[in-house]
């Protein structure tokens, strides 16, 4: 099992490890320099066994590069990150999820394995898995492995309740991800459940961070704040204070990936946030999401057009930045519109919020203009 991976980054040459966010960048020689000791059965050179030992606390002299070193091979597609739904099905049924109806269906174990192998040859260095709840899908433990060993850095989102169990810590220790991020509910089982709609949620949820605090994994909080647990923001970064994680706030809700409103309503309205000017983002040209039946779209939110990666394969990721293009032209009732230059929202969510017949001053700062 590999411990330092090498990489073509973009334009770029990096090395990683798999459980750390800090990195090495090098140039071309000394990535093929790398290349050439794998091959030859070489052991690792100096200069990467003193930066080993600088960045990471690794010990790596007079170990062979093959077997402790992967090096990634260039790929034309030039897509460095990807996210990917394992399985929309979860173990809550939160009224504020953007995923609406959540079903446990997806690829069968065959169909997972050949999309990330796709998602290896288009490039993918950073992969992150999530849901629905990705830890309750029977294939995780063997996907995570398996994305691992194929050289990607692999983060995680999920909601914790699975953390405690055995097979998901070996998981996680054997092959350590670089951050594993937990949405928090609530500070107390009453909202948590209440928000959760799932009774028994807040022990589980705190039994798989103490469980995480235990095994040192690298764990960062979401607090979620809605009007089930308004009342508790304080009380929900003190238990992220107590368990020593870094955590963030999240109070804007959006609307379903099919556009409906559902979720909006559960916003506590005197904690909404305004919305940083949309600024652009790489979506579809350098990132890629993918959905549980291995359909490929520029991101979460834009999922329309797509491209099926299990019938296509790599090749079908050519279609995907055209789509980008278009998917963010200024279309319906923005069109036209002379202050798109400071617009809150992406096309694509706007259109969702458009859909849902949202209020315009929710995603759009000159609604009353």
């Amino acid at each position: 099992m590999h411990e330092i991976i090498v990489s073509p980054f973009l334009d770029d040459y990096l090395v990683l490890r798999p459980d750390r966010t800090a990195g090495i960048k090098i140039p071309l020689t000394r990535y093929l320099e790398l290349k050439q000791a794998v091959d030859t059965g070489d052991t690792i050179p100096g200069w990467l066994v003193d930066a080993g030992r600088w960045a990471w606390d690794l010990r790596l002299a007079d170990k062979p590069a093959a077997g402790t070193v992967l090096v990634r091979s260039p790929s034309p597609y030039g897509y460095a990150r990807a996210s990917w739904e394992i399985n929309k099905g979860c173990d809550y049924d939160c009224d504020h999820c953007y995923l609406g109806l959540k079903k446990f269906e997806g690829l069968p174990w065959k169909q997972k394995q050949q999309l990330l192998e796709t998602m290896r040859d288009a490039g993918v260095l950073w992969l992150q898995i999530t849901g629905g709840e990705p830890l309750i899908d029977r294939d995780f433990p063997t996907a995570y492995g398996f994305a691992h060993s194929l050289g990607m850095v692999i983060a995680i989102s999920s909601n914790g309740s699975q953390l405690s169990k055995p097979h998901i810590l070996d998981t996680l220790t054997v092959r350590r991800p670089y951050r594993i991020t937990l949405s928090v509910y609530g500070a107390t089982a009453a909202s948590y459940e209440g928000m959760t709609r799932s009774r028994g949620a807040f022990h589980r949820f705190t039994r798989g961070l103490a469980a995480a605090r235990e095994a040192d994994l690298p764990v960062r909080l979401n607090i979620i704040v809605s009007k089930h647990n308004a009342h508790e923001l304080d009380a929900m970064k003190a238990l992220a204070y107590g368990f020593g994680f870094p955590h963030q706030v999240y109070t804007n809700m959006s609307p379903t990936i099919d556009g409906s409103g559902e979720p909006l309503p559960t916003q506590a309205a005197d904690f909404l946030r305004k919305r940083r000017p949309f600024t652009g983002c790489n979506a579809g040209h350098t990132f890629f999401h993918a959905d549980p039946w291995g359909k490929a779209s520029i991101c979460k939110v834009g999922r329309d057009p797509s491209v099926d990666l299990i019938s296509k394969g790599v090749e079908g990721l050519k279609r995907l930045g055209g789509i980008a293009d278009q998917l963010m032209l200024r279309t319906g009732g923005c069109a036209g519109c002379q202050l798109s230059g400071t617009c809150w929202t992406c096309r694509p969510l706007a259109k969702l919020y458009q859909e849902a017949k949202a209020p315009l001053e929710s995603y759009c700062q000159h609604g009353g203009r």
